[in-house]
């Protein structure tokens, strides 16, 4: 278990520095356009307070699926194309650690531009936070878990650039079919019986419970488990994907 704990410690840190000329653009990207999309759905939203939550919180979900689905995407594509899996096999490390190492290095490179979010866009639409401890269960699961469909989709795309499609378009369908930027009341039946299959249902009914307190459809409990499965169901896929030492 030391040893395990160690080779996640190494690993994540590596992760982090391939970011170290990047992270900055990183959260600005991932700050700048959910913040100017909460102030433009702001003014359609009206003066309502039930659909302006759904914008921050929706806008966070954004945030999150640009900082985690995108990138973590992209670095699996990277890392498989130009044989660093490969490399990282030939290494005495498991590759547990290394999908794990990853994921929590993209945890903590997209927490900082969802918290940002999140303060812009309470202070644009004059919104008052009602912080739920909660919050530091539900927003690392909710990273976790669409870093989770990142490194699936990085792993499945025949090339970077199949894979920054694929992400791209994933991203959009995961805010469109379900009530994440939108209520529920105000999407067509058929979306609305499709986003029970979407995480980021999950993760938008999350939010709006720990960061403004506010009673959801999904009680909170069920939202916490069914991201905490679908990071588990996703994490274990990616491991059987990777081709690791023959295995």
């Amino acid at each position: 278990m030391r040893m395990f704990l160690r080779q996640l410690l190494d690993l994540t840190l590596v992760q982090l520095t391939n970011w170290r000329w990047a992270w900055r653009g990183q959260v600005i990207t991932s700050t700048v356009f959910p913040a100017l999309s909460t102030a433009t759905l702001g003014v359609f939203a009206g003066t309502g307070s039930d659909a302006l939550i759904y914008v921050v919180t929706g806008n966070i979900v954004l945030s999150l699926l640009f900082g985690t689905v995108g990138r973590v995407s992209g670095n699996f594509a990277y890392m498989r194309v130009n044989g660093m899996l490969d490399y990282f096999a030939t290494l005495p490390i498991s590759r547990a650690a290394l999908i794990l190492a990853t994921v929590l290095a993209f945890l903590l490179l997209s927490i900082p531009s969802a918290i940002v979010t999140l303060l812009i866009g309470a202070a644009i639409l004059q919104l008052p936070l009602n912080i739920n401890p909660l919050i530091i269960v539900v927003l690392p699961l909710i990273t976790m878990a669409l870093a989770g469909l990142g490194a699936l989709i990085g792993l499945l795309g025949k090339t970077p650039d199949d894979v920054g499609n694929m992400s791209t378009l994933i991203t959009f369908a995961l805010l469109g079919v379900g009530p994440v930027i939108i209520p529920a009341d105000r999407l067509p039946p058929l979306l609305q019986a499709i986003s029970v299959f979407s995480p980021a249902t999950y993760a938008a009914s999350a939010l709006r419970q720990v960061v403004m307190s506010v009673p959801d459809r999904i009680p909170l409990a069920v939202d916490i488990a069914v991201l905490f499965c679908v990071m588990i169901g996703l994490l274990w896929i990616v491991g059987q994907k990777i081709d690791w030492r023959g295995r």
